[in-house]
């Protein structure tokens, strides 16, 4: 995966571009307790009849969130099998043996429950599953339970036997349709929503929960620098954004609210609004290092932004490109902020607000926390950036430093 070079000012500002729809994404489902009648209408829309639930141990263990969508399945007759195996980071074991099982189990359709790691998984399984039969399309019905916005893109990140993150991406792996039912979100892990007793469960969800509110505000700022992602789409991520700070707050507060959880849910969707996009990438530099750390260091993907993401919107307000400034400025008026009088001090007062944030939920962590060794930055720099003489190489290995 590389990162658009920052350092190089683009030849042109111009308004130009092109906006589309994903090939396969047939509809949206949203609000509570939608699951129930969202599924019979997809299977039908689809022309699908068996399902694979594909989701992840602890979710499957000590929610009830995936026996009720297996009860929807059951009820249309449409329930195939379960596969609970898929891991953080969907390493590729997990991946094989639930191919195996989707097609014991003569299913022609997944439903992912979960975060980014099921989605992600499917989206893996069904291309490998494409490449067996000749190219014939089989599609996923994503039910999200976090903020992570997997659903919405063309592709999929997963872990090699090697333990390095390996991406595939087309058209036909975005979902086909998505259910945000924020009902089903309440039995989400707190680190996964934002992310054994009863209680040390219920705080591990909630981490989990909002740290991955934390993924979706990196979506959002960072398609404020990515290239080729249309106006639009950049004013509906600053809206976001804003929903974001002002409601992952409340959502801790009052983690029983489903209000609250919808609107999360929905401004997920609106950080990464489904865009046609040839090839799939990271957005940007704190993608891009969240990539590198996941995987080798098993740190969570919404716990990589809680790491990266101030710090790079900081180090953008240095080597940003005008136009890469002027858009991370603009967040301060939809955060009702005064602007400090120029635009890298503005981009610097965003960095600082998403700190604080962070330390606000609760999220704050460090490298150290998570074991990972000083003597690795320049190769996590190196594989980030993709060679040592990037321009940008020894700024990442300071960002990398500040992270202890």
């Amino acid at each position: 995966m590389s990162i658009v070079d920052y350092s190089v000012e683009y030849p042109s500002t111009e308004l130009q571009g092109f906006y589309g729809w994903t090939d396969t994404l047939r509809g949206i489902q949203y609000g509570p307790g939608s699951v129930s009648t969202a599924l019979p209408k997809f299977f039908k829309l689809l022309g699908v009849s068996k399902a694979l639930v594909l989701t992840g141990k602890s979710l499957y263990e000590k929610t009830d969130v995936v026996k009720k969508v297996e009860g929807c399945l059951q009820a249309i007759d449409g329930y195939g099998a379960t596969f609970h195996q898929i891991a953080q980071h969907s390493p590729i074991a997990g991946i094989r043996e639930a191919s195996k099982v989707f097609t014991d189990a003569g299913c022609d359709v997944i439903v992912s429950v979960g975060g980014g790691s099921p989605v992600d998984a499917a989206k893996a399984i069904l291309y490998y599953l494409q490449q067996e039969r000749g190219g014939e399309t089989m599609p996923q019905i994503a039910i999200p339970t976090t903020l992570s916005a997997a659903e919405y893109s063309i592709g999929a990140g997963y872990t090699d036997d090697s333990g390095k993150k390996v991406a595939v991406s087309s058209q036909k792996l975005a979902p086909a349709a998505i259910i945000l039912d924020a009902e089903l979100t309440l039995a989400t892990p707190e680190n996964l929503w934002y992310h054994i007793s009863s209680i040390a469960l219920q705080h591990r969800l909630m981490i989990y929960r909002l740290s991955t509110g934390i993924r979706a505000l990196d979506h959002c700022v960072e398609n404020l620098y990515r290239p080729l992602i249309p106006p639009p789409l950049k004013v509906m991520g600053l809206s976001a954004l804003a929903d974001l700070f002002k409601y992952l707050p409340e959502s801790k507060a009052d983690p029983t609210s489903v209000e609250i959880r919808q609107k999360l849910q929905i401004a997920s969707w609106m950080s990464l609004w489904p865009l046609k996009l040839e090839k799939y990438s990271a957005l940007g530099l704190s993608h891009s290092l969240g990539h590198k750390l996941g995987a080798a260091y098993s740190i969570p993907h919404g716990i990589t932004s809680c790491l990266t993401l101030a710090p790079v919107v900081e180090l953008m307000a240095e080597i940003g490109t005008e136009q890469d400034k002027e858009y991370l400025a603009k967040a301060l008026f939809y955060l009702h902020k005064p602007s400090t009088g120029t635009v890298e001090g503005d981009v610097l007062e965003l960095s600082a607000s998403i700190k604080q944030l962070v330390a606000d939920l609760g999220l704050s962590t460090t490298l150290t926390d998570y074991n990972v060794p000083r003597d690795d930055i320049p190769t996590i720099a190196r594989n980030t950036l993709g060679t040592e003489t990037h321009p940008v190489f020894p700024k990442v290995v300071k960002l990398l430093e500040g992270l202890y």
